[in-house]
């Protein structure tokens, strides 16, 4: 009988292929092995039998892997650290791995490496993100287009402002992840209650050769530096740390997404629907926002890891157990594969965004009366009238002339008219008319803020012109 494997969603559905090798199964044997052979050869000057033979046949069988054969060793061993010992070892000819090393010294610094690398991956892919998010400001930065608070119309703002400011929010998220990256620790070699007693005696008692042992290790595998002291595993509150900020990175992107949506409900906008594309298999004439969905959806998925990991800081049994491991090996890729998805998506939103103006014009020019109340109220107050005094006098008039529309099926909006019929209000209609302007005179410094975020990211991606130009395989 053929056992049917379940893939995971997360992996196969939505994550790039380069995220899903880092994590596959196999690249993690891989990356033990590496690991095995940087520890033995910062051992060899202890033990004569560890010559360049040893080595070499240990090097010549690190991508010689066989799942299958793993697995069956597990099963009889009912220890996964052990069975990937004795596969490494019959394939090697040799026993000398794994000497003075507990099996959280290989799996956390494997672990820490499997993350540290994936960190690395998301910033690559950010680069891209905020380059395609200046490109889309830049080129909106003109592009008025009814501004919303609470959903509601408010103010002119533009289409560049909203990239702009996602834009924005994500630089916050890029430079934490860098910080995160460049201060990320190894656990060390620590032995099984964090003292390093094993590796230690190994060395007779040398503790400079040990700690030359380690930092060969921590720089041969690329991090900053080892922590101090930890117990049997590394503090879970680090794994916290890194979920933490996936979400935080998601925090922009997901905005985005969602502000896109409206704008589409809105018919302002689309997040492109390409040639071959079905929008619903019963309404043909459907063009959902499918993709921006989508990366609503993972940046819930990211805040149940966010809840998962965070669970695990702070229960640490005195040096280590075991209790975090089956929430770890979800959690940790499944949260990659989440951040990751969720960025393929987004770039792929970003390169085939694109507006209807005709749209955005009709909106505006519908709104744009109530869009001025604020400069109205300050025009007012300059003249002397109290502010509260003047608000009400707007708020009564905007209201009604909102409700006419709404209720009566008025086709013209005629605030400026109520207004300035009212006898408290010291401007005329014309007046009114001619305070109000073009939609682009209500902007404030929208340009200009626009404008000083391009100029910053254009700096970053011309310093790492490949990765702004990294364009994600077609998704589903």
């Amino acid at each position: 009988m053929t056992t049917e494997v379940i893939e995971n969603v997360l992996a196969s559905r939505y994550a790039s292929q380069a995220m899903r090798d880092l994590w596959s199964p196999r690249n993690k044997v891989i990356l033990e092995r590496e690991f095995w052979i940087a520890v033995l050869m910062g051992q060899r000057s202890q033990d004569p039998n560890i010559t360049d033979e040893v080595i070499e046949a240990y090097r010549a069988q690190v991508h010689n892997v066989d799942l299958e054969s793993i697995r069956e060793r597990e099963a009889k061993s009912r220890h996964d650290v052990k069975a990937r010992i004795d596969e490494f070892c019959a394939l090697a000819g040799y026993e000398l791995i794994h000497r003075a090393l507990t099996s959280r010294d290989l799996t956390d610094n494997v672990e820490q490496l499997q993350i540290l690398r994936a960190l690395k991956l998301v910033r690559e892919r950010l680069v891209a993100v905020l380059d395609r998010l200046r490109l889309l400001a830049e080129t909106q930065v003109e592009q008025p287009v009814v501004g919303r608070s609470h959903n509601a119309a408010a103010q002119v703002t533009t289409i560049g402002k909203r990239f702009a400011s996602a834009g924005t929010e994500l630089l916050l998220a890029y430079r934490r992840l860098e910080h995160m990256i460049d201060t990320y620790p190894m656990r060390g070699i620590r032995g099984p209650m964090g003292t390093s007693q094993d590796m230690l005696d190994f060395f007779g008692g040398d503790a400079v050769a040990m700690e030359q042992l380690e930092a060969t290790i921590r720089l041969q595998l690329g991090f900053a530096r080892t922590l101090i002291s930890t117990g049997q595993v590394y503090p879970r509150s680090m794994d916290f740390a890194v979920v933490s900020l996936l979400a935080q990175i998601a925090g922009g992107p997901s905005s985005l997404a969602t502000t896109l949506r409206l704008m589409a409900g809105f018919e302002l906008a689309t997040e492109g629907f390409q040639p071959g594309q079905v929008g619903s298999s019963a309404m043909p004439h459907k063009m959902n926002s499918r993709t921006c969905e989508r990366i609503c959806g993972l940046n819930k998925i990211l805040h149940g890891y966010v809840a998962m990991v965070g669970a695990l800081s702070g229960d640490q049994w005195q040096e280590g157990d075991v209790s975090c491991s089956v929430v770890r090996r979800v959690a940790l890729p499944d949260a990659f594969f989440a951040i990751d998805g969720m960025i393929e998506s987004m770039l792929t939103v970003l390169d085939e965004f694109g507006i209807y103006t005709a749209v955005i014009d009709r909106e505006l020019e519908t709104y744009l009366p109530f869009l001025v109340t604020t400069k109205l109220l300050n025009a007012m107050t300059a003249c002397g009238m109290g502010r509260e005094v003047a608000h009400e006098a707007i708020k009564e008039h905007a209201v009604a002339a909102a409700l006419a529309r709404r209720e009566q099926g008025a086709q013209e909006t005629d605030l400026f008219a109520r207004l300035a019929a009212d006898e408290r209000v010291p401007f005329s209609e014309a007046e009114l008319d001619l305070m109000a302007g073009e939609p682009l005179e209500l902007i404030g410094d929208a340009t200009g803020q626009t404008q000083r975020f391009v100029e910053l990211v254009y700096l970053m991606a011309a310093s790492e012109p490949e990765l702004a130009r990294y364009t994600p395989a077609p998704i589903l």
